[in-house]
């Protein structure tokens, strides 16, 4: 029998099934800290969207590639999203790959992507060259979500170039909180050049351990800050997100009954009920 943490929040309605698909709106999962729970929160929001019934595609944006690597892809010997970004006559549906998990795709990523931000630097409209990958697959998808590298660099605002909307993971830890002023200055200054219609989803709280004032402390400095745009759904810490990641799966797959996998199906409803998410 489920425990009673594990129960169903019912502040967010369950998302309708929908009736068609695409075109996708791009969310860029995005925080120049590592160790953020960045891409834990990509695969398990991803995850928990295809749950309920969206076509996902995620992309690995991170040379690190631990996306890929957290749904069991190697991306060592196939093409990759820096094959996308160097060949514009590649196509996208030659790189995506399926995951196990139904509903959600993925363009992987490896080591390569680090020679993007040197090579695309004399590229003409370099910010825009992530954009114009997506583009070509973006009618097929709901939702796309990129995980970015945890740095502000080129990369980085291509996909903030190519994004409707921001979700930034934040561990609850005053360090992680002191950095996201510059990422607030970044986007507002990619908003003013390259892509004005960018808009922040929210901030998604995540490690957090409730026992601790710390952890508290932090939670209550991002509500007076931010406001509204702190997601009422909070991430908790737990040892089930690294034995999923080992497992290479999602944590609705890997522990589908737990309070981790409900906070995340929490965090995709209220990302629907926000019109962030089809």
């Amino acid at each position: 029998m489920a425990s009673k943490a594990a129960a169903k929040d019912t502040r967010f309605a369950t998302p309708k099934p929908l009736a068609s698909h695409g075109p996708a709106r791009i969310i860029a999962m995005c925080n120049q800290k590592g160790g953020v729970g960045k891409t834990t929160s990509t695969i398990n929001i991803a995850a928990s969207l295809a749950e309920y019934g969206r076509k996902v595609l995620l992309v690995d944006f991170d040379p690190q590639g631990a996306l890929s690597v957290g749904l069991g892809v190697n991306a060592m010997d196939e093409p990759t999203i820096y094959d996308l970004l160097m060949k514009r006559d590649l196509d996208p549906n030659t790189v995506i790959q399926k995951t196990a998990v139904a509903n959600l795709d993925l363009i992987p990523a490896n080591i390569d992507l680090s020679a993007a931000e040197v090579q695309l630097v004399s590229e003409v409209g370099r910010e825009k060259v992530l954009g114009r990958v997506l583009k070509k697959v973006s009618d097929d998808y709901d939702v796309i979500l990129i995980d970015c590298q945890p740095s502000l660099g080129l990369l980085t605002v291509n996909a903030l170039t190519a994004a409707h909307g921001v979700l930034i993971p934040l561990a609850c830890e005053f360090f992680a909180l002191r950095g996201v002023a510059l990422l607030m200055d970044i986007i507002g200054k990619v908003r003013e050049s390259t892509n004005e219609a960018l808009q922040v989803d929210g901030i998604l709280a995540t490690m957090y351990d409730g026992r601790t004032l710390h952890s508290r402390e932090v939670l209550e400095r991002l509500h007076d800050a931010f406001g509204d745009k702190v997601f009422r759904s909070v991430i908790h810490r737990t040892v089930k997100f690294p034995d999923a990641t080992v497992a290479a799966l999602p944590i609705t797959a890997f522990a589908p009954d737990s309070e981790a996998a409900e906070a995340y199906r929490t965090v995709a409803r209220e990302l629907v009920a926000r019109g962030c998410a089809a």
